[in-house]
């Protein structure tokens, strides 16, 4: 059944956040933001090894150039923010950590290659092998950031829900126009917004990563119109 991976994806998100809000109030803030600072170095990892997909650096720079000033012009680190601001309001409660663990946990379960790969498997061939693996991992970082951050990485689902799914649903068209070159010139794209998303984790710098996901689209059409 196509769209069952992102489904479990969504339940697996919830089901950690849950279980992360149970735990957290059974911790002290430094193992807290210890588990954090591990998520985040963790996360690190994971983007330099994403980054090395590319076989020309100067595609996933142009591309996050492109992207982030498309980014910027359309406010969308400020848009997701104003999401989860929404969000809170709506709830009612959440806390003063409820935009940051919302935007946060938005990025973290929808940037990367794992989304864009596993949402056109699933699509096109109800193929869900690579959103279970993310859905694990997910559920895994969605305990320990509601742990430190609260339950607003609980309303990251929706964005999961939508985003993730929209991936899915346009995946017959994305198939017929990404090559092999192109998916390794995203996967290293968005394993520099993973860097950046890793950064944010550990308090080094607040990069505007939000702002950067334009890149994702701009850097295949880059290598249509200019790699060999």
């Amino acid at each position: 059944m196509r769209g069952l991976g992102t489904a479990v994806n969504v339940l697996t998100v919830l089901a950690g956040t849950a279980l992360g809000l149970v735990i957290g109030e059974r911790l002290s803030e430094r193992v807290r933001s210890t588990l954090l600072a591990g998520v985040g170095l963790v996360t690190l990892v994971i983007g330099f090894d994403q980054a090395g997909a590319t076989h020309n650096i100067v595609f996933p720079l142009v591309a996050i150039v492109i992207g982030g000033a498309a980014g910027e012009v359309v406010g969308l680190e400020d848009r997701l923010e104003g999401l989860g601001a929404r969000l809170e309001r709506l709830a009612r409660r959440g806390g003063d950590t409820f935009v940051e663990a919302f935007v946060t946990a938005s990025l973290v379960f929808c940037v990367g290659p794992l989304t864009v790969l596993g949402s056109i498997q699933d699509g096109l061939h109800a193929d869900h092998e690579l959103l279970f693996v993310k859905s694990g991992l997910d559920g895994l970082v969605a305990v320990v950031l509601a742990s430190t951050l609260g339950w607003g990485v609980a309303a990251s689902a929706l964005v999961v829900l939508v985003y993730q799914g929209g991936l899915t649903l346009l995946a017959g068209v994305a198939d017929d126009v990404l090559t092999d070159r192109m998916v390794d010139e995203i996967t290293a794209t968005g394993g520099i917004m993973i860097l950046g998303i890793g950064l944010r984790l550990l308090d080094v710098k607040r990069v505007p990563v939000a702002s950067f996901l334009p890149a994702l689209v701009a850097v295949p059409v880059l290598v249509a119109l200019f790699a060999r």
